[in-house]
């Protein structure tokens, strides 16, 4: 298929379609509002079921719901909004079905604003329902990750029967630029979750939680451990050789590339560990950097919130700093100047 222009909102959202997305439910919130207004066209196009909520609360509960039925559900949101979500994402987690939940996020807390951000790390890592459960979140740089991730998402939701997270930013998200889209994929009817009523004379399954499996405990703890270890992904940039090595995801890593390109022309060897998916945490990546001097973190937030994992990845072997640049993208410039600062303080 040919390269198209399009909006990375619509991007992801045409590509969710393509990947077999049959029901959506939400409610329209600033900046991610083209994926509901998209989808409300497009959904009944492919068969699918597009429903406008009269709030998140109702809109996770909806894509319980339809996951239960068989269906590839999905949602979006953005702050105040992906709050909201954040019960029945647990309770889909309980339930062990598929979901996919996209967090386009928006600056602040509270009501906060519509200015560009990535302020919502802790909640979409950390877990921001209750009890024992993760999400595999996904952090697109580019409007052609938003189509990729989000197949990437729905396919790791039924393989792991757990809802995933697609954690976007303003920026990522309503921006312009050439994308290939997924081949529209068949669909398969005979999901091993789906309540489907009787069958044989005796309900094939009861979706309610997953608390009645024997040793929970471990077979949680191992649920978890697998996804940890096997679904890791991240993109290093010159860090083979680096004294600093900055680490940003979404659109400030797409700054640091050019950071770290500035500073390689003036002589200096900074690198990126940019990673794809924020949990599980790339670990792995930093593995075998004993070379590196110091990890600076690149976020737009008013508060740091990644050095907390890059902390626990280098096992606080060099210092962690971070630059945190609010609601506004810095210029490559003034992180290099950063960088180059830090690597003086550790000679």
């Amino acid at each position: 298929m040919p390269l198209q222009l399009m909006k990375g909102n619509h991007a992801l959202s045409e590509a969710a379609v393509r990947a077999g997305c049959r029901f959506f439910g939400g409610y329209p919130i600033t900046p991610q509002s083209e994926i509901p207004e998209y989808l409300s066209a497009r959904l009944p196009q492919s068969g699918g079921i597009f429903l406008q909520a009269e709030s998140e609360l109702a809109g996770i509960n909806m894509v319980y719901g339809a996951a239960a039925a068989g269906f590839r559900a999905m949602t979006s949101s953005s702050g105040p909004g992906f709050s909201l979500l954040q019960e029945g994402i647990s309770y889909i987690a309980s339930a062990e079905l598929p979901a996919v939940i996209v967090d386009v996020q928006r600056y602040g807390s509270g009501l906060g604003d519509i200015s560009q951000a990535q302020s919502d790390y802790f909640q979409a890592t950390k877990g921001g329902g209750h009890g024992d459960y993760k999400c595999i979140v996904f952090a697109p740089a580019s409007v052609q990750e938003s189509a990729d991730l989000v197949v990437e998402a729905f396919d790791k939701a039924e393989e792991y029967r757990n809802p995933c997270i697609i954690l976007s930013d303003a920026s990522i998200a309503q921006m312009v630029e050439p994308v290939l889209l997924p081949e529209e994929r068949g669909i398969d009817p005979d999901k091993a979750w789906a309540v489907r009523g009787k069958h044989g004379g005796e309900f094939k399954r009861v979706t309610s939680t997953m608390y009645y499996i024997e040793d929970f405990d471990a077979y949680i703890k191992n649920k978890y451990d697998t996804m940890a270890h096997n679904e890791q992904r991240w993109e290093s940039v010159h860090t083979e050789d680096a004294d600093v090595v900055l680490v940003a995801y979404g659109i400030s890593s797409r700054i640091c590339k050019e950071a770290v390109s500035e500073a390689r022309a003036q002589g200096i060897r900074l690198g990126l560990i940019r990673p794809i998916t924020l949990w599980p945490f790339p670990v792995n990546a930093f593995s075998g950097l004993e070379h590196v001097k110091a990890f600076m973190t690149v976020e737009l937030s008013a508060l740091p919130r990644l050095d907390e994992d890059v902390k626990l990845a280098c096992e606080m072997r060099v210092p962690v700093r971070h630059f945190l640049g609010g609601v506004s993208i810095p210029d490559s410039s003034v992180i290099t100047e950063a960088a180059i600062a830090i690597l003086k303080e550790q000679r």
